[in-house]
This record gives C-alpha cells, sequence and structure tokens, in this order.
C-alpha cells in the first residue's frame, strides 16, 4: 500500500511562555492563514489545516521563559501566506497582534530574486516568515 502521506508535516508543538499571549497572537495569524481552532485544554491550544496542527502550550517543565531563535534549535517557521500583497497586508496587521517586522528593509527576497516575504518576531521571541507563493 501507497502512503502519500509519508515525509509529510504531522504536527508542531510549540512551548510558549504565556499562553494567552499565544491564543492572540499565534491564534491571529494561523486563523488568517486558514487554520481552525483544534483543541483546547487548560495550558494548550492547537489550531489544524488539513492534517497538520500546531501546538501552543505552557508546559509545567519549560526551563526559561525566554525564547532564543539564535539558539540550538527552531529558528523560525515559514508559511506560505498567498500573494505579494497578501503578504504585505499581514506583515502590516501584525503589530497589532504583538509581532514585530524584522528585516524590513533588507530581506524580502532572501531566498532569491522570484523570492518575496516578510519576517516577523513576536514578544516571545519566535519568528515567522511569511513566504509569497502566487
Amino acid at each position: 500500500m501507497n502512503d502519500d502521506s509519508k515525509g509529510a508535516l504531522h504536527h508542531i508543538e510549540l512551548w510558549i511562555p504565556n499562553l494567552e499571549r499565544a491564543k492572540d497572537e499565534w491564534g491571529w495569524i494561523l486563523s488568517r492563514l486558514g487554520y481552525e481552532n483544534y483543541q483546547n485544554w487548560s495550558n494548550g491550544i492547537s489550531w489544524r489545516w488539513g492534517p497538520t496542527y500546531i501546538v501552543a502550550e505552557e508546559s509545567l517543565d519549560l526551563s526559561s521563559r525566554d525564547h532564543q531563535r539564535t539558539a540550538p534549535g527552531l529558528n523560525h517557521l515559514a508559511f506560505n501566506a498567498g500573494s505579494r500583497e497578501d503578504v504585505d497586508a499581514l506583515a502590516g496587521e501584525s503589530a497589532y497582534h504583538g509581532w514585530s517586522q524584522l528585516f524590513a528593509d533588507k530581506c524580502t527576497n532572501a531566498g532569491g530574486r522570484e523570492h518575496y516575504a516578510a519576517y516577523l518576531m513576536k514578544s516571545g521571541g519566535f519568528e515567522l516568515e511569511l513566504v509569497a507563493t502566487v
């Protein structure tokens, strides 16, 4: 039997320092990208898009309240975000939801001449890349 999903991303679990803040910051961008609320529990939430889901959990086992994107581990997540106009609109709205824009003046084409993206960082130190795909 052929499994066409072999190798596809199943889920991502992010340990975050503040669940309520994450619900706004991550919930806003994920819902704008087509994700839907999937699960909720006392110290976590998840959003689903097709078979893939993203978890944000304020774990009791956190060893720090700060994420360092430049330390070993996760640097950023990158999402297909539609057209260049869609990327610009999301980047423009992001500040209202706790995100700040990184590299705004120099990295929209970091992946090459045809690559167009916005790079955002949220209050917990997580970086997000929104990539224009059309």
